[in-house]
């Protein structure tokens, strides 16, 4: 009588666990079991299959992917073959994973498979001429189906293997189980579809504008030289094309110096360099009156006259053209 009332209370208070309303299998869901199972015993000599009774607690990672964690109790009976018909108790904690195929929802089928690590202790072994408590470390194996009969209330039937790490054997296990879960996302009702958007009046094409192109010159000199190196020839050929593109352009080139040397003489050395570039390019096809040039000697430096690699940067020859193209 006291084993149906407990199953009354456990059968009543999942079934009013469904009455919450709330959604079936999914990311984030809890699922709580009640559980019994039939031991087929092979990893201790002597005792008899049994059957034990369980709870499961589980979490769902995702949709499919829950993490377990379950006890049962162990009650079994030693056969009586010679080392006495005593009562064999103990219990099982594990942890296993369990991967879900399938869609849950009401009248559906969850097949699922699950491995995991137990502990198995067993009290009052009588075995290879000892007597004392029992323990092993077990690797679980399983697979099995759930079938919901509403999105919260379901039924597992399932099989396991428990490999005793212990002494190397085999236990074997059918159970059946009633549990439920809530607080996931699986089962919910797909959102009503948004309405289309009235499509929204084409813009008339806006005139194209104009975009700014821009071409830069940048000749280095050698000290006291106003000679163009040909490893310069194809910048500067690179700004004639630029200005034989856009013909209504005009350029000036600007010469400079370091400041080693007099003020004077670094003028003239610059109008050289200046001078220098623009016969490059008219020799390049440019028109001598689109090309300014100009010397500004040591007045307009551009990195640090106190070094020398500052001195090579600062005798230059500069350039700039803009366009616009369409």
């Amino acid at each position: 009588m006291k084993l149906k009332n407990t199953l009354g209370l456990a059968i009543g208070s999942l079934i009013a666990a469904t009455s919450f309303g709330v959604l079936a299998q999914g990311q984030g869901a809890v699922e709580g079991e009640l559980f019994y199972k039939k031991q087929y015993n092979d990893s201790v000599k002597h005792i008899e299959d049994g059957f034990n009774p369980g709870a499961r607690i589980g979490y769902f990672l995702t949709d499919d992917l829950s993490l377990n964690l379950s006890y049962d109790k162990t009650n079994h009976t030693r056969s009586n073959d010679g080392t006495g018909n005593q009562k064999i108790k103990g219990d099982t904690g594990s942890l296993t994973a369990q991967y879900h195929f399938g869609q849950a929802g009401v009248d559906s089928l969850r097949p699922y498979v699950e491995g995991g690590f137990g502990h198995q202790s067993r009290g009052n072994v009588r075995a290879d001429g000892h007597t004392g408590r029992d323990q092993s470390t077990l690797a679980i194996i399983g697979t099995g189906v759930k079938y919901y009969f509403t999105n919260n209330l379901y039924a597992r039937a399932g099989v396991e293997a428990d490999y005793a790490m212990d002494n190397g054997k085999w236990d074997y296990s059918a159970l059946v189980g009633l549990g439920v879960n809530f607080g996931g996302n699986a089962g919910a009702a797909a959102p009503a579809p948004t309405p289309a958007p009235a499509p929204e009046p084409v813009p008339e094409p806006e005139a194209p504008v104009a975009q700014v192109v821009r071409v830069e010159l940048d000749v280095k000199f050698d000290f006291d030289k106003a000679t163009v190196k040909p490893n310069s020839y194809g910048d500067v050929k690179n700004l004639a094309d630029f200005m034989a593109q856009y013909p209504a352009t005009n350029v000036e080139v600007a010469g400079h110096t370091d400041s080693v040397g007099p003020d004077a003489y670094n003028q003239k050395l610059s109008q050289r360099r200046a001078d220098a570039v623009k016969q490059v390019l008219v020799k390049d096809g440019v028109a001598p009156s689109r090309i300014t040039s100009v010397g500004y000697g040591e007045s307009r430096p551009v990195a640090d006259n106190a070094t020398e690699a500052g001195r090579a940067v600062n005798r230059r020859v500069e350039a700039s053209v803009e366009a616009q193209a369409q």
